[in-house]
This record gives structure tokens, sequence and C-alpha cells, in this order.
């Protein structure tokens, strides 16, 4: 005689997702997954009802959209050059947000770090270019981090809101760099856009063999996969995990709340430093204008969509990098404009931040009927 009930671990194979046990084990994790993806596909919805409303059509704008992110070699060649910078601005966001902190300033990090990095490869003309790439490599690690840095003490030290702080530094950034740009470090023949003088051809960064792409792109990876070691397999990224969970908790069980602040901060700007070296060296040549082109305030929703995971920063960079790069051809084929692509982002951003709301909201997710 049979059963015409099946074998309860019979079912559980056959549909783990129903299995309480299962949902409680992993809930957490589809939730990191399916939340954000969930806002990204709304907010690709939202803008799809915007390009409409101008008499373009939707499909016409994610076709194109994929087609010059990912279609061709040269699209995914050209979204990976994008998605470097990215990387190294998100941890800016990403490794604060380990101890409970908003930073926002890898805009400015990016900037200093970039006039460091210039400073020192014009300073070492006549050194051997291994040694001046090393050498901007520490200015603009050393700059950034120092910048951020000035943040998490007036956090730690006075009390100063650090998103405030490290958001007003960016245009103090940007004053310091238009300042001597256009004067003590202008280069006499720049006369339409004023720039620093050349790096040299000999001390730029050269491109992964086979490719286009620079090497700031493995810069970006290996500086990713370096921060989630440091945080979540490490002793110190334990007590700043503890001390993002609670202050006083920490500060009672003995840890140096302050010390973990500075440390953290200064490795989150030297990450965008490392950024702003990476766009002379690999891009730009020198120091200009062009280098605030906004990859530090994109950086912060990178951050936010991977939810200040540095392992999930590498792929969201890559898509926010490929739909900055599918920019240009939306302007060609759909006469959209080029400031398309940042309303996009903008409402992706607004899209992540809401919602934040459904994180452990969701009952099926967490094992409940």
């Amino acid at each position: 005689m049979t059963s015409s009930v099946a074998d309860p671990a019979e079912a559980v194979a056959i549909s783990p997702a129903a299995d309480p046990g299962f949902l409680q084990r992993y809930g957490g994790t589809i939730e990191y997954i399916l939340i954000p993806g969930a806002a990204l596909v709304g907010a690709l919805g939202v803008f799809g009802i915007f390009v409409a409303l101008f008499g373009k059509s939707p499909l016409d704008l994610y076709f194109y959209m994929y087609q010059g992110a990912f279609g061709t070699w040269f699209s995914w060649q050209n979204t990976l050059t994008r998605a470097a910078p990215l990387i190294l601005t998100a941890l800016c966001t990403a490794l604060p947000a380990q101890l409970g902190m908003v930073i926002i300033g890898g805009e400015g990090a990016l900037l200093i770090g970039a006039l460091a990095a210039t400073s020192m490869a014009l300073a070492m003309q006549s050194a051997p270019p291994l040694m001046v790439q090393l050498a901007m490599v520490c200015a603009g690690m050393i700059g950034g981090g120092l910048w951020i840095m000035l943040a998490g003490g007036l956090r730690q030290y006075r009390g100063v809101n650090e998103t405030i702080s490290s958001l007003l530094l960016v245009y103090i950034a940007l004053a310091i760099l238009n300042h001597l740009v256009e004067g003590a470090m202008r280069d006499p023949a720049s006369l339409n856009k004023p720039s620093t003088r050349e790096i040299g051809a000999a001390n730029m960064l050269g491109s992964i063999p086979g490719t286009d792409v620079h090497w700031g792109l493995v810069f970006g990876v290996v500086a990713a996969i370096a921060s989630y070691i440091l945080i979540y397999h490490t002793v110190f990224g334990f007590a700043a995990r503890v001390a993002g969970g609670n202050i006083r908790a920490a500060k009672i069980v003995g840890l140096s709340v302050g010390k973990l602040i500075l440390t953290i901060c200064f490795l989150a700007g030297a990450s965008a430093g490392l950024a702003g070296m990476v766009e002379v060296a690999a891009v730009q040549g020198r120091t200009n204008a062009n280098l605030a082109a906004g990859y530090g305030f994109t950086g912060i929703l990178v951050a936010f969509l991977a939810r200040q995971n540095p392992l999930a920063i590498i792929p969201v960079a890559i898509l926010l990098g490929g739909i900055s790069a599918s920019g240009g051809l939306l302007q060609r084929r759909l006469g959209l404009p080029d400031a398309s692509v940042q309303v996009l982002q903008g409402i992706i951003f607004v899209a992540v931040l809401a919602s934040d709301a459904l994180y452990g909201r969701i009952g099926f997710l967490r094992g409940k009927s």
C-alpha cells in the first residue's frame, strides 16, 4: 500500500525555498540580492516611462543601453574602463559604513589624490618610469587618505557630522584644484583649458594585454578583494563591525574607537585617491577640471546598491559603468541629452534608498507564513 503524501525529506530536496529552515538560513542573503535588483528594475521602468513622455520607445531605450554597455567588445572595454574608478570611489563609502559612518566625499579625495600624484610625477621627471608610477600611487593614496581622515577626525574629536563635512570637503578640494591648475601648476601652453604639465608618456599606465582597458581595473578589483578580506576575515575588521553596530559596547569592551575611525577613513580616502591617480596616469595624463567627472558621487550609488559589500561592489560598478558608457549611444540614436544617464542614476539612487524599508519585512524570506 502506497502513501499519497511525499516523504518530508524528499519535499525539501525538491523545493528548498519552501523549507522554513532554508529561508531562515539564506533569507537575508536572498534579500540582499532581490531587493536591490527589484529597485534597479523599478528605476529602469520609471526611466522608460520618462523617456516615453518624450515620444521615444522604452524598448529602443533598453536595447541601445544594452548595446552601448555590453553589446560589443568595444562596449565592454568602455564599460570596464569606466568601472575602474567607480570600484575605488565606492570603497570610499563602503569602508566607513562598516563603522556606521556615511562618507560621501569620494570626489574630493579623488581630486586631491590626482593633484598629489601629478605633483609627484612632475617632481620626478628624471626618475625611472616604474619608480615614478610607484611614487604616484603612494602620493595619491596618502593625499586621498589624509583628506577623508580629516572628516573622520572632525567626527571623532569635534562632533562634526561626517556626511556634511565630507561633502563640504569636496568643494574645498575642487577649489584647491582650480586654484593650483589655474595658478602655480598651470602649463603656459594650456590656453583654452588650464591644465598642469603632462606627466610624460613613459610614466603613463599601460593597458591590460589584449585589451584597451587600463590597469586601473586591476587596481580596483584587488582593492575590493583586499577590503573584503580586511573587513570580514581579520580581527581589525571584526572590531570595526562591532563598533559600527554599537559604539558604546565597543568602548566598554576596550576597543579604541577613535583609532578605528581614523584608520578606516584613511583607507577609504586612499582608495578614492588611488582612483584619482589612475585617472591621471591612465586617462588624462595631466590634472585639469576634467577630473571632476562625478566618479566620486556615482561611487556612492554603487556602494549603496552593493549594500556596502566590497565584493558586491565589483559587479555593481560594472553595471553602473555600463549605464554611463551607453550615454553616448542613447544621445546619437534616440536624441536624448547626455544628462539623461544622470537622471537615471538619480532615479536608481532614490529607488535604492526607498527599498531600505523592505529589509526584514518580507515574511516569506524569513521562513514566516
